[in-house]
């Protein structure tokens, strides 16, 4: 068992390396981040390393760990601040793909109406969907051309088309 000068002296060699652990601690955190997704770990990582840096030059212990958190949370708020400001994704900045994309497609009816919710099939980009037009008293008539209005479900709800738009090719 050590003594107590024997103690003394070991604590203040371990309080003199604790900038080693800070170190490792920041590594370990940094590898860390590049195995999840949340973008947080890296921050604390950074904390570590400025920890470690005032450890390097023999602050105590106490404010290594402030120095830690500060600085951690610090970067952690100011990161959420960045990306929610200059990377937000606006509606219109974005690709409508899929079923997104089909409003204000222009389709070809393949079926006419049928019923009494005048049910028929339209053709929009080579796949035939169940439709319905926008307004009851409307009938789908083949051969027409109608634009999509809206999905719902696996339905579409169109319209037809008044004249015919330029560009416009054939299903």
């Amino acid at each position: 068992m050590l003594s107590l000068p024997q103690n003394l002296l070991f604590s203040k060699v371990m309080e003199k390396l604790t900038w080693i652990v800070w170190l490792i601690l920041g590594v370990m955190l940094i590898v860390a981040e590049t195995f999840t997704l949340g973008f947080v770990l890296l921050w604390f990582g950074i904390g570590a390393f400025a920890a470690a840096l005032a450890g390097f030059f023999e602050v105590g212990l106490l404010w290594q760990f402030v120095i830690f958190a500060a600085v951690s949370i610090a970067l952690t708020a100011m990161s959420r601040t960045i990306f929610s400001n200059y990377l937000a994704h606006r509606d219109e900045d974005t690709v409508k793909m899929g079923i997104d994309s089909l409003p204000g497609q222009i389709g070809t009816v393949s079926v006419g109406s049928t019923g009494a919710l005048n049910e028929g099939a339209v053709k929009v980009y080579g796949s035939t969907w169940t439709a319905f037009p926008v307004d009851s008293d409307t009938k789908l008539i083949e051969g027409e051309k109608v634009e999509v209005v809206s999905v719902k479900g696996s339905s579409i709800f169109v319209r037809p088309v008044v004249k015919e738009l330029p560009g416009w090719r054939g299903d």
